[in-house]
């Protein structure tokens, strides 16, 4: 927008709000502010900074029927409980504490929907390296050491395939001794049959690779 003053013209800029501050009048939220866990008394000053811990936390959040959906980030998390579209199932005493206008919340590590989502069901579960790694419990599927990497049984360079019954998770020295050999070759054998996960779980384990030990009871014995 320009407006004339004096005969001279001169420019005006908008300013805007910045995104972590700005109010949603339509819905009566507030700006929130995180409180850093090493200041528990919430004295702390919101210009202080945002604690890593905060932009790195996830939050469980389940079904109405308490089936494991996602593993939110804390912020995503917190406007659902704000929102009252969620409520808190596990309470985290070492969540980061947020502020605002009129309320205080802790972060808490499971929250559940108040209304029953409807999710589509994949029969198959995508392979990935920590879904993989979930599987086979972090453990080499050959000397059962702790698992570092990820190997092929029929090696690819040999027309073995991507697949959960030919992958299995490796440690880096049975990686390195198998090499593109085959199991008949150097004589070993598998500790475990190599068979694809099943159930609704897994669509978050495929996701992630480490879990807060009050997820557990949700996401089966792939987590444990």
């Amino acid at each position: 927008m320009t407006q004339r003053h004096s005969g001279k013209s001169v420019r005006s800029h908008r300013q805007l709000v910045p995104t972590d501050v700005r109010e949603n009048r339509a819905s009566g939220a507030f700006p929130l502010h995180v409180i850093p866990e090493s200041d528990p008394s919430g004295l702390a000053s919101p210009q202080s900074g945002t604690p890593t811990t905060w932009n790195k936390r996830r939050v469980l959040l389940l079904n109405a029927t308490f089936e494991p959906l996602t593993a939110l980030p804390a912020r995503r998390a917190v406007v659902l409980m704000v929102c009252d579209k969620a409520d808190a199932v596990h309470e985290d005493p070492l969540g980061p504490v947020i502020h605002s206008a009129g309320c205080a919340l802790q972060v808490p590590s499971v929250i559940r929907l108040r209304n029953y989502v409807r999710v589509p069901y994949r029969t198959r579960i995508p392979m990935t390296r920590a879904a993989l790694m979930h599987r086979d419990r972090f453990r080499c599927g050959y000397c059962g050491e702790k698992a570092e990497t990820i190997d092929h049984v029929i090696p690819r360079s040999r027309g073995g395939g991507h697949t959960w019954e030919n992958c299995v998770a490796c440690c880096a020295p049975c990686n390195h001794r198998k090499a593109d050999r085959l199991l008949t070759e150097l004589g070993w054998t598998l500790r475990t049959a190599l068979i694809p996960p099943s159930g609704p779980h897994w669509r978050l384990l495929s996701s992630i690779t480490e879990v807060h030990p009050t997820w557990l009871p949700y996401l089966g014995e792939g987590a444990a």
